[in-house]
């Protein structure tokens, strides 16, 4: 073989694979984005399953109405969070949306009516079901940012990555618990 047609393989071979890799990227890139809609999906029903509960409950409890109004204020500090592209205070604000649905069914045990209910039943398994996708949601997420950093850092395609920096380097944060939240659960303790 010529020195001229192992060049022009050579060079293919490395076209080959700095296409190989920015499509992958891209891939990456766009699975973490499918995550975080997934995630949106489950906090949009998760809203809603809050809202049909608390019109059932309405007439057991006054404690909906401050429940309703710290729902719809985090809501909407998620929903701007969003708009702004601070992801921080948007896993914040649905986090503590989160304790909220940890704590509705302590109240329910105070009405023996509406425990017995059969609406607010199927509404409070809701609740959990949805608090379960949305946690399968949020580990698919985070699953996806791991796979995409770590691809990135690979040391041929963290050149890739650099060369398209516009395209390919992404900062997505990772969703997770705040620090004075893993504090307080750390610290928890049974108490029988």
């Amino acid at each position: 073989m010529s020195t001229g047609i192992i060049i022009v393989l050579v060079l293919l071979a490395i076209a080959g694979f700095v296409v190989f890799t920015y499509n992958r990227l891209i891939s990456l890139i766009e699975a973490v984005r499918n995550n975080q809609k997934q995630i949106d999906i489950q906090l949009d029903r998760r809203f809603k399953v809050f809202e049909s509960l608390i019109n059932v409950v309405k007439k057991y409890m006054d404690y909906e109405q401050t429940t309703l109004k710290d729902v719809v204020a985090l809501r909407s500090q998620a929903q701007q969070a969003k708009a702004s592209g601070n992801e921080a205070d948007r896993i914040a604000a649905e986090n503590k949306i989160s304790d909220i649905a940890s704590k509705i069914s302590l109240v329910f045990e105070q009405y023996p009516d509406l425990k017995a209910n059969q609406n607010c039943l199927q509404l409070q398994e809701e609740i959990v079901s949805t608090e379960n996708k949305l946690a399968y949601a949020k580990q698919s997420f985070n699953d996806s940012v791991e796979t995409y950093n770590a691809t990135k850092k690979a040391f041929f395609t963290s050149m890739i990555a650099g060369a398209f920096k516009a395209k390919l380097d992404f900062d997505f944060p990772y969703w997770q618990l705040s620090e004075a939240k893993v504090a307080e659960q750390e610290n928890y303790t049974v108490k029988l």
